[in-house]
């Protein structure tokens, strides 16, 4: 006899849990509030329902035609088109505020409304409706009551399902900006752990050897840090704060590089320095211009970032250099395909990243079209 110490798996209490509330005062529990529906988007009512319930009315009534009297048809007609007409309205507004509440409050006022039609079609006071006899009366009331559950129980599952569908949408945004939220850290962490610990050792080895570069190269040093730390929190970053983290990761470079490297930073008056650009996105394309074109290249070379405004409505921002250029079989690393991603995110189709290759060297250019332009 084999004895097994896993002990077995224990039930869930909450789903053991019979909720009593459901049977007095059903639906969902949750309730969303304005920005959650504005949230997830305002959904239009679908035609089709409306075309699908007065169509089965025509139909229902056009298979009874011959088991109503003359007299009856045109009140069962005026009444059926009513009562759907009554039900879609219903639903419409519970579609429009799937709550818990308006739901049981509408069933209430349709039992309220359904108890006092069964009166008068009984009573008929002040000889009102159409003179039925026992079996016709009979046949009334029992299609009026199911037609009334029937618009009942369709709203207690249009709501149900109105509501999993406002929760499924707000759950896929809470993940898609989870996502971006993730990538949009992965894509900003441009801060190479080589660039750090390369200008650590120079800077310790100036300091050191009591070199005058020491001093400059911290100054710059820290500036980039205290600039590109936060990029990790920031959805977008200036172009004059991108370009301020650019400066200062060329005057380092410049500093360990010495006459190698050169540099020069160009932006036009006419161009808006609170451009918003996804954060480090510059930085990547000077980082990737000095590590792949300049750095290889034994004469070293130079570094040109410039913004300019060619038309109206539109930004143009490049970095070009004259290193060794793009090779035959280059492609988009991490870097760049964060970037083109991280691009596409902030201005979507307004907004465009091409590489050229230049003899020698390589240019970025970055076309972006401002929301003021006009088709």
């Amino acid at each position: 006899m084999r004895c097994s110490s896993t002990p077995p798996a224990e039930k869930d209490p909450q789903k053991l849990k019979l909720d009593w509330s459901q049977w007095v005062w059903p639906g969902p529990r949750r309730i969303f509030s304005a920005d959650e529906m504005a949230r997830a988007g305002d959904q239009p009512w679908p035609d089709s329902i409306d075309h699908y319930v007065y169509s089965n009315v025509v139909v229902l009534l056009a298979i009874n035609y011959n088991m109503l009297s003359r007299g009856l048809i045109i009140w069962v007609l005026f009444a059926a088109l009513g009562m759907s007409y009554g039900a879609l309205w219903v639903a419409k507004a519970l579609w429009r505020q799937p709550t818990r509440t308006r739901l049981n409050l509408y069933t209430i006022g349709c039992v309220v409304l359904m108890l006092g039609t069964l009166l008068l079609l009984k009573f008929q006071p002040f000889g009102l409706g159409p003179k039925l006899d026992q079996s016709e009366m009979k046949g009334v009331m029992l299609a009026f009551v199911a037609a009334v559950v029937l618009a009942m129980t369709s709203w207690f599952f249009l709501v149900l399902i109105r509501v999993q569908q406002i929760e499924s949408r707000l759950r896929e945004l809470d993940e898609r900006d989870q996502h971006l939220k993730l990538a949009r850290r992965l894509a900003t962490a441009q801060i190479q752990p080589h660039f750090l610990f390369n200008t650590l050792a120079s800077v310790q080895h100036w300091v050191d050897t009591q070199d005058p570069r020491a001093g400059s190269t911290l100054r710059s040093f820290t500036q980039y840090l205290r600039a590109t730390l936060p990029m990790f929190e920031r959805e977008s970053l200036s172009l004059q704060e991108e370009l301020q983290i650019v400066r200062s990761y060329l005057e380092v470079m410049q500093a360990r590089m010495g006459a190698r490297l050169q540099w020069q930073i160009e932006l036009a008056p006419e161009v808006d320095a609170s451009l918003p650009l996804p954060p480090g996105l510059l930085l990547t394309l000077v980082e990737n211009a000095i590590g792949h074109g300049i750095e290889p290249a034994l004469r070293g070379g130079s570094i040109g970032v410039r913004a300019s405004r060619p038309a109206q409505g539109q930004v143009l921002i490049e970095v070009s250099d004259d290193g060794i250029g793009l090779s035959a079989q280059a492609q988009d690393g991490t870097g760049l395909a964060n970037s083109r991603a991280r691009l596409q995110q902030l201005y979507g189709e307004r907004a465009r990243l091409s590489l050229t290759a230049l003899t020698p060297g390589c240019l970025s250019q970055l076309h972006i079209e401002t929301e003021g332009t006009q088709a």
